[in-house]
């Protein structure tokens, strides 16, 4: 799945959501100050925001596939390294960092074993390597409710509920097949409020993710449909939108 789109279409669909996940996610890979660590998928800088505020810029290194994204977090923190690259190959030496961390990205890696081996390969050992996705196949993540409103119109898409990760127990099968030790499950909560129905519809407009790509490919009275649809399954506002990620901390 491509994320070449703007880095504020992204902040605007996601970064609601990711931003709070990021400060869970950071305290639940129990970093320490003075040690380095990773961002890998680090999108417009969510969690690189934690990482900088907890280590300093210059413990931090952040990589994405996205050059729009790659642009984004690099504008925003300047003393940070970040670079172009895909999990699956990471372009850092061995055992270089003492955290890795991919918060909702392993679902969209091309080979999800294959980058949580290398995501390992670049802690030292011993190092900590976590991971965070959405609880895409139970329900309860950001985007459930679209998805039902899409499956109620269009039982033949495909949703995410079936990427890698997305359900429980499938990121620690993916630790444990790419080698990691000491693998430890845990769900993050978050909570986000939402002034309106509007504000909640308008960013699955901006083709952000396979959300954004399903609306992009609809037809004028389909997209209208399922608009209609989705009011009928989200509040008018305002309300709050809980939702959970499986999250996997473990042992390089």
């Amino acid at each position: 799945m491509s994320f070449e789109v703007a880095a504020d279409a992204y902040d605007r669909f996601m970064g609601r959501f990711s931003e709070p996940l990021a400060a869970l996610f950071a305290d639940v890979a129990g970093l320490r100050p003075g040690q380095r660590v990773l961002d890998v998928g680090c999108g417009p800088g969510a969690l690189t925001a934690q990482l900088v505020d907890r280590l300093g810029a210059e413990n931090v290194s952040a990589v994405d596939p996205s050059a729009a994204f790659v642009a984004a977090a690099g504008e925003r923190f300047p003393e940070v390294d970040v670079r172009s690259a895909g999990a699956e190959n990471l372009p850092f030496a061995d055992g270089q960092f003492d955290a890795t961390l991919a918060q909702l990205v392993v679902h969209f890696m091309a080979d999800p074993v294959a980058g949580l081996r290398e995501m390992a390969r670049v802690t030292r050992r011993g190092g900590t390597v976590a991971a965070c996705v959405w609880d895409n196949a139970g329900g309860t993540g950001p985007l459930a409710a679209f998805w039902a409103a899409v499956r109620g119109l269009d039982p033949a898409a495909i949703d995410e509920s079936e990427l890698p990760g997305g359900a429980e127990g499938q990121l620690a099968e993916l630790c444990e097949a790419a080698g990691l030790e000491r693998i430890e499950s845990s769900t993050l909560p978050v909570s986000v409020p939402i002034a309106s129905f509007d504000e909640w519809w308008q960013p699955f407009t901006l083709g952000v993710g396979p959300a954004g790509v399903y609306v992009a490919q609809l037809t004028d009275q389909e997209r209208d449909n399922l608009r209609a649809r989705c009011a009928e399954l989200v509040p008018v506002g305002p309300f709050e939108l809980s939702a959970t990620a499986w999250c996997v901390r473990a042992r390089a």
